[in-house]
């Protein structure tokens, strides 16, 4: 997000005016992610054939811890160097960043090596079958053996960010993404590389991202930067790192888990290609998820800083404005995928029978989708307010509450069909619930003095 000269003005400048100011490069951010993700699996589905696609599917458990271990990292080393910087001490924010640096190196190493290892085991765990277990291998051995890369280009990214230098690292993800772009289809078509090309067309770019970064903290001129006498790692810091970032940390561990029981779900009650067909749908559902978290990520300093000034007028109103725009981004999102759901899964596939399923499928998990936008968008309201434990819980409580029981339920009524529809059901039981509770915090603060 930019960063007004004055934080002042978030108590005086127009919500509207600041959302958009704050918002615009976050959401540019979290959704260059999505465009990396849908690129690849358009190059791989055209390029390689349906059953790749499935193959990368089942490897989303996997990607997703990947993203687990650079976010517990990543995000806890930014908002400790942040608030380091408030407390004007730079030396402390330092001993951060080489931190955040070697727990990278040393974590991408130890994860990615331990996975290549036990790769075959841990894929037919997450419902491989002897035919897309070939395609899922040769996807991951080249991200695994490329993880030490990812590791340290996530986390430092993340730290540049909340060090003073947000444009940068929206511009590093915005090179990551058009490099894979123009390497994916080189790898693909022209070298025929498979999907294995793809991998490495993701792995080339993130070196490339890394050089960006790390050319930044290399410089004497950047605010924070390396420094020789602080390649140590401290316990304090370990800490204090590791304390902020569990939160994204088990939130994505318990997504990695779900997709492991979808991915057995959809091959139980619709075989190989239903595990592809749930790639697309979700690849597709990410996209606009990823926006209207960037929109929250805007919302935060708005509402945490008007929180704490005990403006409550200013917290409702921005509130209500961000609901209104998540409410309509994803209401779009479901007209689209309502109405031209053919076309879409078209963008991914060839194969008649993907498409097919992937068709219905996109039409039944979009239905709830307007609701995901408000829960959203409540969920993070109370991480801006400091109230971690009640966004932790309507988190997991989507996943672990309401959508394994309906996993459960479900498919032995209605089979694949289940499958889909536990999705949007959890989905409303999960806006529910936002809503109770938003209401209650509400009239719990309104009674407060």
């Amino acid at each position: 997000m930019t960063q007004t000269k004055n934080p002042h003005v978030l108590e005086t400048e127009p919500i509207g005016k600041l959302l958009v100011q704050y918002s615009i490069p976050a959401i540019i951010g979290m959704t260059v992610t999505s465009v990396y993700n849908i690129i690849d699996s358009i190059f791989i589905g055209h390029g390689v054939g349906p059953l790749a696609i499935s193959g990368l599917a089942l490897t989303f458990p996997l990607m997703n811890l990947v993203i687990a271990f650079s976010t517990l990292i990543g995000v806890g080393g930014a908002a400790i160097s942040s608030i380091y910087l408030g407390q004007r001490d730079d030396h402390k924010a330092t001993e951060v960043l080489h931190n955040v640096l070697l727990l990278c190196i040393i974590t991408g190493f130890c994860f990615g090596g331990l996975a290549l290892y036990f790769l075959d085991g841990i894929l037919v765990f997450f419902g491989a079958s002897s035919e897309t277990l070939p395609y899922a291998r040769s996807f991951m051995q080249v991200i695994l053996m490329g993880n030490p890369i990812s590791f340290v280009f996530l986390g430092l990214n993340n730290v540049m960010r909340a060090t003073g230098y947000p444009k940068k690292a929206m511009l590093s993800s915005l090179l990551t993404v058009g490099i894979n772009i123009i390497l994916a289809p080189v790898f693909i078509f022209h070298f025929q590389w498979g999907i294995r090309g793809a991998a490495m067309a993701t792995i080339f770019s993130q070196i490339c991202g890394l050089a960006w970064v790390l050319n930044h903290f290399i410089r004497p001129s950047s605010f924070i930067h390396f420094k020789r006498g602080y390649y140590q790692l401290k316990g304090r810091v370990i800490g204090s790192i590791f304390s902020i970032g569990m939160a994204p940390f088990l939130l994505n561990v318990c997504t990695s888990a779900i997709v492991i029981i979808l991915n057995h779900s959809f091959k139980d009650y619709g075989g190989d290609l239903a595990i592809g067909a749930y790639g697309i749908v979700n690849r597709v559902a990410i996209f606009f998820v990823m926006v209207v978290i960037g929109l929250t990520q805007g919302m935060q300093p708005i509402v945490g800083y008007n929180f704490g000034a005990r403006h409550f007028d200013r917290v409702q109103q921005t509130l209500k404005k961000v609901i209104v725009v998540a409410v309509t981004i994803m209401s779009v999102g479901w007209l689209l995928c309502e109405l031209l759901p053919g076309h879409i899964v078209a963008l991914f596939s060839d194969d008649s029978r993907l498409n097919e399923l992937a068709r219905v499928g996109l039409r039944i998990t979009m239905v709830a989708f307007p609701l995901v936008g408000a829960q959203l968008v409540i969920t993070n309201f109370f991480q801006s307010i400091g109230r971690a434990k009640i966004s932790i819980f309507l988190s997991l409580a989507r996943q672990l509450f309401f959508l394994i029981p309906l996993l459960l339920i479900l498919p032995r009524i209605w089979h694949i069909d289940g499958v889909w529809g536990s999705m949007p059901l959890s989905d409303t039981i999960a806006f529910l619930a936002a809503v109770l509770t938003l209401r209650w915090y509400l009239r719990k603060v309104k009674r407060e003095p």
